[in-house]
């Protein structure tokens, strides 16, 4: 049975063709059948033909930033096929190599010499009046946040049913370990390796005397609520990609899913060390030999 891998690139960049042209006639070349989708769609996943392009697919695998490996996500997701991301944006926390090594993850490719790595995903639940009116869900995070920059939104935070807080604040994010580096990060939250099973609540420029984050346990259930007399609308952020407006008195609810992503990993490297490569962070009194390792 032939081999196909899915190819998933950014469609405004214009640097993008030539590469992917070059990436998909080096696995052409050894007999693997290559699909290429052009992430410019409002979104991947449910997509008929996206979903067909899938069935018996191996791997995706994505050129471009954490953005569009988040894309990818939901083409990989859905069809259970492990994701591996080339980066070519910024930081690139998602992704597995970058631009320089892809001749080499070709080659790992072909040779099938790569491990999966599942991560956590959340199910978020968005409520308006008592009805349930939208379902998504993120590998990142799920954020509440305002939709006027000039007022606060006013939120009541809920773990396990039991209301932990409300704040006036610009906004609050449910993530995960994965997305710890992220939107979590920026707004004052810890790092969490992505083999701890948890989920994290950060406040966001909350006025309050108490708006510390929280690490809560993997079965734990978040609600999010827009207080009823609120003045301000409230909109709710999925990994940046699906929004849902929220306004007064609405309601979401985030829970571990039981659908992981699964990451294709290349590295046999630990997470400190991509935390370290990835924030640049300066390492004093650190003797290791030039392959990284301790010495």
């Amino acid at each position: 049975m032939a081999r196909r891998i899915l190819l998933v690139t950014h469609a405004n960049r214009p640097d993008l063709p030539a590469l992917a042209a070059a990436v998909a006639a080096q696995l052409r070349d050894q007999g693997i059948e290559v699909v290429e989708l052009e992430q410019g769609w409002d979104s991947l996943e449910g997509d008929l033909e996206v979903a067909e392009a899938a069935a018996g697919a191996e791997l995706v695998v994505v050129l471009g930033g954490d953005g569009t490996i988040l894309r990818g996500a939901e083409v990989s997701r859905g069809a259970g096929l492990p994701l591996l991301g080339i980066n070519l944006g910024r930081v690139g926390f998602l992704a597995e190599a970058e631009r320089e090594e892809t001749s080499e993850v070709v080659e790992r490719i072909v040779a099938r010499d790569y491990t999966v790595e599942e991560r956590m995903t959340l199910e978020v639940d968005v409520y308006q009046d008592g009805r349930l009116v939208d379902h998504t869900w993120a590998l990142n995070e799920a954020s509440v946040e305002k939709s006027a920059r000039e007022r606060m939104l006013e939120l009541t935070v809920e773990i396990d049913g039991r209301p932990l807080s409300t704040w006036g604040c610009d906004g609050v994010v449910v993530a995960t370990p994965t997305g710890s580096t992220a939107y979590a990060f920026s707004g004052g939250g810890p790092i969490v390796w992505p083999d701890v099973q948890a989920l994290l609540v950060v406040p966001i420029s909350a006025h309050a005397l108490f708006a510390r984050p929280v690490v809560l346990g993997p079965d734990t259930r978040v609600a999010v609520e827009v207080v009823p007399h609120a003045t301000t609308q409230g909109v709710m952020w999925c990994d940046g990609r699906r929004t849902v407006d929220l306004p007064p008195g609405a309601r979401i609810e985030v829970r571990r899913s039981e659908t992981p992503v699964r990451l294709a990993r290349l590295s046999t490297g630990s997470f400190t060390d991509r935390l370290v490569a990835k924030f640049e962070l300066p390492v004093a009194g650190w003797r290791g030999k030039p392959d990284g390792s301790p010495a």
